[in-house]
């Protein structure tokens, strides 16, 4: 718990990259391809617009707080006040309630990640588990996008301080070899790393950088103003890539491909969509809620991919702490009603990326976290045809045991007489699933 109040909490510093954490020992097989085509990126609000949904929430943005800020509109939330949460933490230690998850290895494998040697090297939709919310995905169109990555020892304010890696990172931004676009759910620091963002803007200039409402200011202070999209919940962005030119990849990665490669697949076309999600933001003590968080739909090559980030489903009272907050006295509760909308109006979509851990107390973290029960839901409103497990098994920031979430997910699923694995999975770190 105090790793999740000083990621929530933590005071502002100044801005400082962080040294690298050293990658597993055995190196990753990487794209041979360093002469690669330039592909120019335009970014446009589609002609025709997909469907919102009709209702007084959307309609006036009640999500937009009117002195400024953003909220959650739905009964669905309802997060505890800061003293309830202290008192409660504070009890829960003298009591002995608290739990000190162990991080004594072996924990979560991690592999060194395997990338495909070109744009067009497969016609499956590939994802690869990059650690905590961060994915890597190939679409068969040949677009390359990278979510919530965060490549810091700590996923803090400070290097010195703050929830520290359990789990080794499986590469670093260098050996990736093609990012085209970054998604970004909301900035928290276990999923926006100032360090990371530098290295992909150094590593990879001409990624282009999607980003909830209010978070531009950030970028702009990093030197990125021309290659970032800020979006607003149901807005949407049509991002092209057309080949131009070859050009001399940046990086660690050695050539072996002709001087002059003929265009991948010509023109690279996708479609962006920024969604709700129930969660909150902040990066100091002082700008709560003051930007947008959000989920994502990323659609190319006729594949397509939701990205949960980081969300809550239900608030569980204090009374239920210790008990099944799924049991029929809690059957009641609200729950948030966007994913059934996201599915309605936006699915299917071939992969979910969902969120399944850092949910214990769940009095305290399921306004903000889903837990796997949640998780399990928020897969089936959001009509995903299959699934991975995200948000897990990297840095500790709540009470769960680490490798509680997997467990919990196939207990989830076999409530609701889906198979325990094929469907909604979870991996080692590094390994990559295609669909």
């Amino acid at each position: 718990m105090r790793s999740f109040f000083r990621q929530l909490f933590a005071k502002r510093v100044a801005h400082k990259i962080h040294p690298p954490h050293p990658p597993p020992q055995s190196r990753p097989i990487m794209s041979s391809s360093a002469s690669a085509l330039i592909y120019g990126a335009t970014v446009a609000v589609p002609s025709i617009a997909s469907t919102r949904p009709d209702d007084e929430i959307t309609k006036t943005k009640k999500w937009h707080v009117k002195s400024g800020g953003f909220d959650n509109p739905w009964p669905s939330w309802h997060f505890p006040s800061f003293w309830t949460i202290m008192s409660g933490m504070l009890g829960r230690r003298f009591s002995g309630q608290a739990n000190k998850p162990d991080t004594t290895p072996p924990t979560v494998p991690v592999h060194p990640p395997t990338f495909l040697p070109s744009r067009t090297a497969s016609t499956a939709l590939r994802a690869t588990w990059l650690g905590h919310a961060c994915y890597y995905v190939e679409f068969p169109s040949g677009l390359r996008v990278l979510f919530d990555p965060v490549f810091t020892d700590r996923c803090s304010p400070f290097s010195w301080l703050g929830p520290k890696r359990y789990t080794e990172m499986p590469c670093q931004i260098k050996d990736i070899p093609t990012i085209d676009a970054v998604v970004i759910s909301h900035n928290h620091y276990d999923h926006l790393s100032h360090p990371t963002i530098m290295e992909i803007r150094k590593l990879h200039p001409e990624a282009h950088f999607f980003v909830p409402l209010g978070n531009k200011k950030w970028f702009k202070a990093c030197g990125i103003e021309e290659h970032c999209t800020e979006m607003d919940w149901w807005d949407e962005i049509d991002f092209t890539l057309t080949p131009s030119a070859p050009a001399e990849k940046k990086g660690s990665i050695t050539s072996t491909d002709s001087p002059t490669p003929k265009p991948a697949a010509d023109t690279i076309t996708s479609r962006i969509s920024c969604l709700p999600c129930q969660h909150m933001s902040a990066r100091s003590i002082h700008d709560r809620c003051a930007t947008l968080w959000a989920s994502w739909s990323v659609s190319s090559g006729g594949k397509s991919v939701y990205f949960g980030g980081d969300t809550g489903y239900r608030s569980v009272p204090k009374e239920s702490d210790g008990k099944d907050d799924w049991a029929e006295e809690y059957s009641s509760l609200p729950h948030c009603p966007a994913f059934a909308d996201i599915g309605r109006l936006r699915g299917p979509f071939d992969l979910g990326l969902i969120p399944i851990g850092a949910y214990m107390p769940r009095w305290i973290m399921s306004p903000m976290h889903c837990d796997p029960r949640d998780a399990v839901e928020v897969f089936r409103d959001t009509k995903c045809k299959k699934a991975m497990g995200i948000h897990w098994g990297t840095w500790v920031l709540t009470e769960e045991d680490v490798l509680e979430p997997p467990r919990l997910l196939k207990k989830a699923l076999a409530l609701h007489s889906i198979p325990e694995t094929g469907v909604f999975d979870v991996c080692d770190i590094g390994d990559s699933r295609e669909f």
